[in-house]
């Protein structure tokens, strides 16, 4: 009897171990890409070293392709487009690019056009455009005045089928404000499609997250750009995206002023109220293109452009080391900075 009740007990036990073994996650894999001028690491949960290797080859390849297609001024699809623009006649679009071009119209309605990737010459004017960042001085006013009178706005593209032309000679679209947020969206598309349920695409501290880490939820850090650090983080699970606009990204200094690379659409100069707009949402694309767009709306709009863009969870850090919160984003955010402010709370209307 005591022999059969410790075959059992032992029985029960092995089965025990191999139900746990079972549920339990893998190992995770990582790799890092360069993609969109940034580093993008990826970390997900597949059931095989194999699954993972296949998953992350069909990403790297699908970040190169839409980094060579939608690059502004090198040779690719949307240079090409941007060259043909100015000529104001018809012309076959890149498939690929419509997509990209009629959510960004979409969402550049919602801001106000304070989100606005026709800038695209203004970006140029200021030397942001390319690899390196450009050293000064900046522009002449009177050179940024003369684009600002032709106010090149997505609403001037007019499109048919796969034909594009705009009524603008000055749009030159520039996707730098929304490419990786459309990026990152379309990489987590494509894991779903391979069955990957659990992963991160982190491109330059902007990503998103599906699933969990582990047995745990993902944890991400938010930049403090008061200086080096992290000013709070977030922990997400199932499906969100976490992005930043900040004044520490891209800029020069010059005459001891510091000329980043956010232009505000209605001046032609870089939006100076805040220091950074971080927000939380279901998609990368919105929550890219409205961290801009909050970002150049400035400490007093931003609660309207953010209900306009149908954005709930929002913090932004104002020029005075202010920090302002939406109600759902307070709920979430935890600060890490010992000398974080006592954060405002800001209803949106």
């Amino acid at each position: 009897m005591t022999l059969r009740r410790s075959s059992l007990r032992a029985l029960l036990t092995l089965l025990a171990a191999l139900l746990l073994a079972g549920c339990s996650k893998p190992e995770p894999y990582s790799e890092t890409i360069i993609a969109f001028g940034t580093l993008v690491d990826v970390t997900l949960y597949a059931e095989s070293p194999a699954k993972a290797d296949e998953a992350l080859r069909m990403i790297e390849s699908d970040l190169q392709y839409m980094h060579e297609t939608w690059h502004p001024w090198k040779a690719g699809s949307l240079g090409r487009m941007n060259l043909l623009l100015p000529t104001g006649g018809w012309f076959s679009s890149g498939p690929s690019l419509l997509p990209i071009i009629g959510q960004s119209t979409t969402l550049s309605e919602q801001s106000d056009g304070l989100f606005n990737p026709a800038i695209g010459q203004l970006v140029d004017l200021w030397g942001f455009h390319g690899e390196d960042l450009p050293a000064g001085p900046p522009p002449e006013p009177e050179a940024i005045a003369a684009l600002l009178d032709q106010a090149p706005r997505m609403s001037d593209l007019e499109i048919d089928g796969i034909r594009i032309r705009s009524r603008n000679p000055a749009v030159k679209l520039d996707f730098g404000a929304f490419a990786k947020g459309y990026g990152v969206d379309r990489v987590i598309e494509r894991l779903v499609e391979l069955g990957i349920t659990d992963a991160i695409v982190n491109a330059g501290g902007d990503l998103r997250a599906i699933g969990r880490h582990g047995s745990r939820d993902w944890r991400v850090g938010i930049r403090d750009p008061r200086g080096q650090g992290v000013i709070a983080s977030l922990e997400i699970s199932g499906d969100e995206s976490v992005f930043t606009s900040g004044n520490y990204e891209r800029f020069f200094e010059w005459d001891g002023k510091r000329y980043h690379h956010i232009i505000d659409p209605r001046t032609g100069y870089p939006a100076d109220d805040v220091l950074s707009v971080t927000v939380l949402h279901d998609s990368g694309a919105v929550a890219d293109a409205a961290a801009t767009a909050l970002f150049v709306a400035g400490r007093e709009d931003w609660p309207r452009i953010a209900a306009r863009m149908g954005v709930q969870a929002v913090m932004v850090v104002d020029t005075d080391g202010g920090v302002a919160l939406t109600p759902a984003m307070a709920e979430r955010i935890r600060f890490e900075s010992e000398d974080a402010p006592d954060p405002q709370i800001r209803p949106l209307p």
